[in-house]
C-alpha cells in the first residue's frame, strides 16, 4: 500500500459506527523545567520519551472515552513502527501504520514550563509523519465507518495534503461526515489562510483554537471568530483552554461551555483530547453542546498528565 510496506493490526472490525482518524504519529520527547530556558548552559528538566502526534492523540482519547471502534491511518519509520503500533493498540485503536522505507518516525521537542500555566513550546521534525500520499488511502478503510477525522497537519505538506483531499471526497461520496483540527497556528500562516478556508469549505465540523480561529477570520474576540468561521463549515467548536469552549452554527453562537477544573502539568494534546471525546460523543448520539461538555472534561483530565495520551486500560 504506497510507497512503503504497511503494517494493519487491532483485529477486524466489530461493526458499524467507527471513527476513522487519519494524521500525524510521532515519539514526543517532553522536556518539563521551571521558568526560563538559560541559554548556553544547562537547564535541568525532568525528560520523557512517549508516543504522540495529533492524529494518534485524537484517535487515544477516541477510545478513552468510549467509542468501542477507532481506527488510524499514519505513516512512521520503521525503527519506531513496532513501539507505536503496540501502544495505540494498547490504547484501544486499531492502527493501520504504513511505514516509510526513507523516512524516520517523526519527532516533537516538547518544551513545557512547570509553572502555573504548564504551556508548551514545540520544535517539530515531521519526518513520516506528514509523508502520507494519495497511494496510501484505500476507499476500503471507510469500510463500517460513521465519521472521518483529519489532523490538521496533514495540510502543510504537499503529499499528505493530497492525501487529505482524496480522503475528503471520498468520505463525501460515502456521505460520511468530515472533521478537521487546523493543528498548529504557526504552520497554518505559512500554509495560508485563504488555501485553509478553500479546504475546510468542504467539511461539516472544524475545531480550531482560539488562536487559530483569530487567524481565521482576523477577528481578536473568540466570539465573533467562531461564528464567522461557521458561515463556512456547518459545525465549529472552538477550543479556548482554560476558558471553556464555543459552539457555533450557520453563522451564529450556539452554546458557551465552561472549561472543568483541572491542576495543570503539561498542555500537550489538551486539545487532541478534547477533540477526541467529542467525536466520541457524537458518534454516541450526543448533541454538539453535550459533546463539547466531554471534550472540556477530557481536556482537564489531559493537562493533569504528562504528554498527549490517555492513561492505557487497566
Amino acid at each position: 500500500m504506497g510507497a512503503g510496506v504497511t503494517a494493519d493490526a487491532g483485529g477486524q472490525a466489530r461493526g458499524g459506527g467507527a471513527l476513522l482518524v487519519v494524521g500525524d504519529v510521532v515519539t514526543d520527547v517532553v522536556a518539563r523545567h521551571r521558568g526560563p530556558l538559560a541559554a548556553g548552559t544547562d537547564t535541568v528538566a525532568a525528560i520523557r520519551t512517549l508516543p504522540g502526534g495529533a492524529g494518534a492523540n485524537v484517535a487515544c482519547w477516541a477510545a478513552h472515552t468510549g467509542c468501542a471502534d477507532v481506527r488510524l491511518l499514519g505513516r512512521v519509520g520503521m525503527e519506531a513502527a513496532a513501539w507505536h503500533e503496540r501502544e495505540l493498540v494498547a490504547a484501544g485503536v486499531r492502527p493501520r501504520l504504513v511505514i516509510d522505507p526513507e523516512a524516520a518516525t517523526g519527532t516533537v521537542v516538547c518544551l513545557v514550563d512547570t509553572g502555573a500555566s504548564a504551556e508548551r513550546t514545540f520544535l517539530t521534525d515531521s519526518g513520516a509523519s506528514l509523508r502520507l500520499e494519495p497511494a496510501d488511502w484505500s476507499d476500503a478503510l471507510l469500510d463500517g465507518v460513521a465519521r472521518l477525522h483529519l489532523s490538521g497537519y496533514l495540510l502543510f505538506s504537499e503529499p499528505s495534503r493530497a492525501l487529505a483531499a482524496v480522503a475528503l471526497e471520498a468520505a463525501r461520496a460515502r456521505g460520511v461526515p468530515v472533521s478537521l483540527d487546523p493543528a498548529s497556528a504557526g504552520f497554518l500562516a505559512r500554509l495560508g489562510v485563504g488555501r485553509f478556508l478553500a479546504f475546510a469549505e468542504r467539511l461539516d465540523v472544524l475545531l480550531p483554537s482560539r488562536d487559530e480561529a483569530a487567524l481565521l477570520t482576523g477577528l481578536p474576540d473568540p466570539v465573533d471568530a467562531a461564528a464567522k468561521l461557521s458561515r463556512h463549515v456547518p459545525l465549529v467548536v472552538a477550543k479556548a483552554g482554560a476558558d471553556g469552549a464555543l459552539v457555533a452554527r450557520s453563522g451564529a453562537l450556539l452554546a458557551r461551555v465552561p472549561a472543568a477544573q483541572a491542576s495543570p502539568r503539561d498542555t500537550t494534546g489538551a486539545g487532541d483530547a478534547f477533540t477526541g471525546a467529542f467525536l466520541a460523543s457524537l458518534l454516541a448520539g450526543a448533541a454538539p453542546e453535550e459533546a463539547a461538555v466531554a471534550g472540556c472534561r477530557a481536556g482537564a483530565r489531559a493537562v493533569e498528565r504528562v504528554g498527549g495520551r490517555p492513561s492505557a486500560p487497566g
